[in-house]
């Protein structure tokens, strides 16, 4: 298994991560009924070499994909063989881990302008007034 570099000049060594195998599911015949091609990796996100605050970082931002003991865990079985699995699962988490860390810019609050606030107001009355105009005059 390969090192994962998640940018922001931080690596994470393979004696961190585990590789567990199991038989995908679905249609397949034979390759899906002996072969374990389904590759989960796991990771436990306390011994990553990451500071405090982007461990938090991660926590919150990978919440659905880390267990309750505190593991980060990719899965994958859309290839036909273990390694192309393997390949993709780490090229997965790899991506995730570079995501959760990348600094989000903060939303700047935005006004609608008069000018499209007084357009729509105008259009309203018109459409209100064609309506008017249709119903019934007593």
């Amino acid at each position: 298994m390969r090192d994962l570099d998640i940018g922001h000049g931080i690596v994470v060594p393979a004696s961190l991560l585990r590789a567990t195998t199991s038989r995908s599911g679905g249609p397949g015949g034979q390759n899906v009924n002996k072969l374990e091609t389904k590759v989960t990796i796991e990771t436990d996100v306390e011994s990553l070499p990451l500071t405090e605050e982007q461990k938090q970082l991660v926590r919150e931002r990978l919440k659905g994909r880390i267990t309750r003991d505190g593991v980060l865990r990719v899965t994958s079985q859309a290839e036909r063989t273990q390694l192309a699995n393997r390949d993709r699962a780490l090229a997965r988490m790899e991506e995730l881990l570079n995501e959760a860390l990348v600094e989000r810019a903060k939303r700047k609050k935005t006004r609608t302008p008069k000018a499209a606030k007084e357009r729509r107001l105008e259009s309203k009355k018109k459409r209100s007034e064609t309506k008017r105009l249709r119903s019934r005059l007593d």
